[in-house]
């Protein structure tokens, strides 16, 4: 039975699973938006928002928990340098899913995971669109209208 078991094993063994969480979180970490598989991207969601959180104190024990995940100096550089930086004020929920659809070969679903403080098109503020007019067959008639009255008083004028 497996009961209180909750997260997915993702049909690999542990070595293989751990092996590839921690280097889909390197990859994250490194450019901050990767494309997978949307049970993948939920399990690496519950592997890498830890560490994130670990890295907002930059001690040596932290980093030696990051590294132990991790396993590259690069990458545990950054988290600490880089990162840590940009979610210092976060509460959680550094990361985000988008599902994107469904892959041609197997027609499993796709999704793109990226860390919230890095996403450029998010961040923009959102641009003021321009009131829509309506146009209306009323509207062109006054303007013609007052468009001819100046021709008729030159006219008139002129006589």
């Amino acid at each position: 039975m497996r009961h209180n078991k909750k997260f997915n094993h993702l049909g690999r063994t542990a070595s293989h699973r751990k092996a590839m969480l921690s280097n889909m979180a390197c990859s994250l970490l490194k450019h901050k938006r990767i494309s997978t598989t949307v049970a993948k991207a939920k399990a690496l969601k519950i592997f890498v928002e830890p560490l994130l959180t670990r890295a907002k104190t930059d001690t040596t024990a932290s980093r030696r928990i990051a590294f132990r995940n991790l396993q590259d100096k690069f990458v545990v550089t950054e988290l600490f340098q880089e990162i840590s930086q940009k979610i210092a004020d976060r509460p959680g929920g550094y990361t985000r899913i988008i599902k994107t659809g469904h892959r041609l070969g197997d027609n499993a679903d796709m999704c793109f995971i990226e860390l919230v403080d890095y996403d450029e098109n998010m961040a923009k503020q959102a641009t003021a669109k321009k009131p829509r007019t309506r146009r209306s067959r009323k509207a062109k008639s006054t303007e013609a209208s007052a468009a001819e009255t100046p021709a008729t008083e030159a006219t008139a004028e002129e006589a």
